[in-house]
């Protein structure tokens, strides 16, 4: 007679139905998220100005190198992507190779900011973080790492204060909008009339943005999402990765409603940025002023910012040293997937380790 098959073996439809009852009851807790800790890495306030918060982290090992690096995140979603999970946290691993790290979180508005604007956040919140880091005693030279939407205003920061920065990171960093893939279709003028969202709602629900992201990809956002869920459940295998990463996914914030009217209007449906036509306070935002040293890196599978879009800033700026990297993951998978630690993170020390001192 054959041995009996375990229940992790045993294929889903052969299951005790009490061990299903009890996959489909931490399902639900799984779907919460709850019990799951992100963002968990010691820091502190160094400054804040209306809802946003400049941290610094406390160090885990000896400083090893004068130039700190400065974390800049979009605008949606929550900034703990780079500090997911003590074992999954791109903050640590810079904290570990020796760095000062200060992060800008924008926080989340409120009805009142729905005004807030792009020239606010890149033209005053942004510099006076920078200064609160010098006067912080992180010393005048820094390195701005820009994710995203954050990417994209720290080459604008860069633009307008090209004494500023060291260094220049630009990761999955949409600058040239004029083949973003699905979404320029979406945000096309004839489809999508930004201004009147943000009259309409004031500010733009997280969860609305979250939405129109998955539909680029709805089958593995939709579907496959919850079938590695599932997979990982029954077989008992720890949910702990998946757990963090579906509470960020679903942890979005409000766009400010002004800022979003200037970013679908002046970048997606205009491209003002790459034909040298935005203005911040008043002032152009040169991409050519550029002159610090620059890596850009791009996700080979990433739809949200595909390489098309991510990649013209190494031919748009004036810095003799500049690199583009890309590599075969996703939006997020590039910085906070189960390869990120071995081919991003120890590319990104690599660069900065001989340009930070």
């Amino acid at each position: 007679m054959p041995a009996a098959t375990s229940q992790e073996e045993a294929p889903a439809g052969q299951r005790d139905p009490a061990d299903l009852a009890g996959a489909m009851a931490r399902a639900r807790v799984a779907a919460a998220g709850a019990g799951v800790r992100t963002g968990t890495s010691a820091k502190d306030v160094v400054w804040t100005r209306n809802k946003t918060t400049l941290f610094r982290y406390r160090p885990v090992a000896p400083r090893a190198h004068a130039t700190p690096v400065l974390l800049v995140y979009a605008l949606i979603n929550k900034p703990y992507i780079l500090d997911l999970r003590p074992e999954n946290s791109f903050v640590r691993h810079l904290l570990g190779h020796g760095y000062d790290v200060f992060l800008l979180d924008w926080g989340t508005p409120g009805w009142e900011d729905r005004g807030t604007t792009l020239d606010e956040l890149v033209g005053e919140h942004l510099p006076k973080a920078v200064a609160r880091m010098e006067r912080a005693g992180a010393g005048r030279d820094y390195t701005l790492f820009g994710y995203c939407m954050g990417g994209t205003m720290a080459a604008m920061h860069a633009a307008l204060r090209p004494d500023g920065p060291r260094n220049l990171v630009a990761l999955t960093a949409p600058i040239d909008f004029s083949d973003a893939g699905v979404l320029s279709l979406w945000t096309d003028p004839r489809n999508l009339d930004a201004e009147r969202v943000a009259r309409g709602l004031g500010n733009v629900p997280g969860q609305l943005i979250d939405f129109g992201n998955k539909m680029l990809r709805p089958g593995p956002n939709f579907v496959g999402t919850y079938a590695t869920m599932w997979e990982r459940l029954l077989a008992g295998r720890d949910m702990s990765s998946w757990l963090a990463m579906h509470k960020w996914v679903n942890d979005g914030v409000p766009f400010p409603g002004a800022a979003f009217a200037q970013w679908i209007r002046d970048y997606y449906q205009e491209n003002r940025l790459v034909r040298g036509e935005v203005t911040i306070g008043g002032a152009p935002v040169d991409l050519a002023r550029i002159t610090a040293p620059l890596l850009v890196i791009a996700g080979a599978r990433d739809h949200i910012v595909p390489p098309a879009t991510a990649r013209p800033l190494v031919d748009l700026v004036s810095s003799a040293d500049r690199e583009y990297l890309e590599l075969p993951a996703g939006h997020v998978g590039l910085l906070a997937g189960s390869g990120a630690q071995a081919s991003l993170w120890p590319r990104v020390t690599d660069w900065l380790d001989v340009r930070s001192d």
